[in-house]
């Protein structure tokens, strides 16, 4: 192979005659020198950038930014720890309010004299339902939320019972209350029956339609039974009367007061004194006579006297 050199136009042209040994010596030398310059090239460029790097200036900056992380990362661990003891406390005022319910409850179902089986706040609430045929997730460990909405749903599960509960012993107050039962007065003695009888005051033979009760004048008149009063005044043969309406058609006459202790329209509560005996309208002596009326027609009071209260 052959190489002319030629310096510029004037002079003299030089040949290199190279053969093929030659050849891939010389390739062989210039592959080197370019290897060599260009690993030297790398390493001054790394060694001029490291001095600039590892400066003392660059490793203050990254100390304080180390500390800024850490203060950070310290202040989320202490709000997460807060929100921690906040969660706890919340848990343990559910528990808490929890067995209060329960207590609560069992209370009422006793007093109420209900079915235990039907309301039995020392059980968790029955459940169920068919197994289902696709397979759920692994069993995981419930987070602090899902306790608390667990907490919360069996908290509102025993308030919705005792609502039911407290609906039960409410209808069953009720029912106490206007159930006709017992005696129209605390101290006296029955003179004179239901049924025919000589009349104390003319002395012919009449119906007595209903009781009358001896006592002391101006003692208690009470009620048999929860009610509205329907008269309170003077009538003809009564003379002082208060009449209440109970009812499911059952209506009270309490007669011959000394005084009225309510008037139309007011509620009286069972076993409330609404009138003091007298002697008023036609009347031998101080009693109350008392009439029990069902459906508008005068029963035989003893049948409600002598009945035990509910």
């Amino acid at each position: 192979m052959n190489i002319i050199i030629v310096r510029n136009s004037r002079s003299q042209a030089r040949s290199l005659k190279l053969s093929g040994r030659g050849l891939v010596c010389a390739l062989f030398a210039a592959l080197l020198l370019a290897a060599t310059l260009s690993g030297y090239g790398t390493y001054k460029y790394l060694t001029d950038d490291a001095d600039g790097l590892f400066t003392r200036e660059t490793m203050a900056t990254w100390r304080t930014q180390l500390e800024e992380q850490r203060l950070e990362l310290q202040q989320v661990k202490e709000h997460s720890m807060a929100e921690v003891d906040a969660l706890s406390l919340r848990v343990a005022q559910l528990q808490s309010r929890l067995l209060r319910l329960d207590a609560l409850g069992e209370r009422m179902t006793t007093m109420a004299k209900l079915d235990k089986g039907e309301f039995d706040f020392s059980a968790p609430p029955a459940l169920g339902g068919p197994e289902s045929s696709e397979l759920g997730e692994a069993y995981q460990q419930p987070r602090f939320a899902d306790v608390i909405d667990e907490l919360t749903q069996r908290i509102e599960s025993r308030e919705a019972q005792l609502e039911v509960l407290e609906t039960l012993m409410g209808k069953r107050r009720l029912q106490d209350d206007v159930f006709i039962a017992g005696r129209p007065v605390k101290k006296g003695w029955m003179s004179s029956r239901f049924g025919r009888r000589t009349d104390p005051i003319n002395g012919r033979l009449a119906m007595h339609q209903g009781v009358d009760f001896a006592g002391k004048k101006g003692s208690d008149v009470i009620t048999v039974a929860s009610g509205v009063v329907t008269w309170s005044g003077k009538r003809s043969g009564y003379g002082l009367l208060v009449e209440i309406n109970h009812g499911s058609g059952y209506v009270t006459r309490y007669g011959h007061n000394e005084s009225s202790l309510v008037k139309v329209g007011d509620l009286v509560k069972k076993g409330q004194t609404i009138a003091l005996m007298g002697s008023s309208g036609r009347s031998t002596g101080p009693h109350v006579h008392f009439e029990v009326f069902r459906n508008g027609r005068p029963v035989d009071p003893a049948k409600y006297i002598y009945r035990a209260s509910r």
